[in-house]
């Protein structure tokens, strides 16, 4: 029997806040298990984050880049489960590829902010210069490298996909950041990993909430809609 029309619409629809909760409740179990120091809920929760969130990025019409970034977003978070300096260096690069995604998608807009811009270059400077003495000198040259790439992201998202899009790359750089100190071995907050992945999922959570209210609001014009904002039906 044919399926009547519309009828594929209204099952994204129905699967959208499913797994909208499903996302929220594995952050709930991945944070608890932290807080709690229980590694083997923060295992399994982990790698599950990033997919639910691109899975309701993918059915509420989101960019082909914004789920492009989520999923190197996810490839990041699997590599990062393992303390070897090579899956470290590996996980940096998938996340680095994701804040490419970021900076393509955030190009098509809004306009240049230079106080926001000095802001970030303030924070980028001082960050890299107080952890470069401490860091292992193999590292210091790629963390510095992402570090920028990081900072530009943060920054376009702000300055052309508005507050909550800007928020979401404030928070990143936060929780890269914390990373980036505890690599360094800096004095650490009780339970770091809960604070970095807190600070990430907000993070992540805030890039897709607004990048997806901003296009709603304001959609893109047509010589560069197509490139930020899936067709796909």
């Amino acid at each position: 029997m044919a399926a009547r029309p519309g009828t594929g619409a209204g099952e994204r629809v129905g699967v959208r806040p499913l797994l909208l909760a499903a996302f929220g409740l594995t952050a709930l179990v991945d944070l608890g298990s932290l807080a709690a120091g229980y590694d083997p809920g923060h295992l399994v929760a982990k790698p599950l984050l990033m997919p639910l969130l691109a899975g309701y990025a993918a059915l509420s019409g989101a960019p082909r880049l914004l789920v492009a970034a989520l999923l190197f977003g996810w490839g990041g978070d699997v590599l990062l489960l393992s303390d070897a300096e090579p899956a470290f260096l590996a996980g940096m690069g998938s996340f680095a590829a994701g804040h490419v995604c970021y900076l393509v998608l955030f190009r098509a807009r809004g306009t240049h902010q230079p106080f926001l811009l000095a802001g970030y270059g303030v924070a980028l400077t001082t960050t890299v210069a107080s952890l470069w003495p401490d860091l292992p000198a193999d590292l210091r040259v790629p963390v510095a490298g992402y570090s920028l790439l990081l900072t530009a992201m943060a920054y376009r998202a702000g300055s052309r996909f508005g507050l909550v899009t800007g928020l979401g790359g404030g928070l990143f750089m936060l929780s890269d950041t914390l990373i980036a100190t505890g690599v360094a071995n800096w004095p650490q907050p009780p339970r770091p990993d809960l604070w970095i992945m807190l600070t990430y999922i907000a993070a992540q959570t805030l890039l897709v909430t607004g990048t997806l209210r901003a296009l709603e609001a304001r959609p893109c014009p047509a010589a560069t809609y197509g490139e930020v904002r899936s067709t796909t039906p």
